[in-house]
């Protein structure tokens, strides 16, 4: 049975047939085109698909496409301003956060998830907060430096990244 919704996805209003059980995932990468939001468990385990829904971090791979109606969905094609990286994709590139890049979307957003709820989070909150997003390739401290390094500058300035 086809059911039409309406959210906000990366600052643009979108509408699409949420059919019957359209996982938010498939409808990103298959329809919309944004492969960014990674696939990799389907159970969320491993934190490749998170996207931020009305600014927290979940996985698009439990999240049926009705869910987001009327709600603000980011993926990290929405995360940057134009030309200009948000903090914590800025980090990552500083702090050679990455490898293979496969679960890098799904850290950093989790990561900005977490410093939005958390502001100058601490060392054990960001490494328990990103304890559930899993990387493979062995860049998981250069990803905990970044994290870290935007932590402490919001922290110290008050903000939210």
């Amino acid at each position: 049975m086809k059911h039409a919704i309406r959210f906000t996805l990366n600052g643009k209003a979108v509408e699409m047939d949420a059919g019957e059980r359209r996982s938010l995932l498939w409808a990103l990468r298959n329809d919309l085109d944004l492969t960014g939001t990674k696939y990799g468990c389907g159970e969320g385990l491993c934190g490749a698909c998170t996207v931020l829904i009305d600014g927290v971090a979940q996985r698009s791979c439990l999240l049926d496409l009705a869910d987001v109606a009327n709600r603000k969905v980011t993926t990290i094609e929405g995360l940057a301003n134009g030309d200009e990286l948000h903090p914590v994709q800025q980090a990552f590139v500083e702090h050679d956060a990455l490898q293979c890049g496969y679960c890098t979307p799904g850290m950093i957003l989790t990561a900005v998830g977490l410093l939005a709820a958390k502001p100058g989070a601490s060392e054990a909150e960001i490494v328990a907060g990103l304890d559930s997003n899993l990387c493979r390739c062995g860049a998981h401290k250069r990803i905990l430096q970044a994290v870290r390094s935007v932590a402490a500058d919001t922290g110290s300035k008050g903000e939210q990244p």
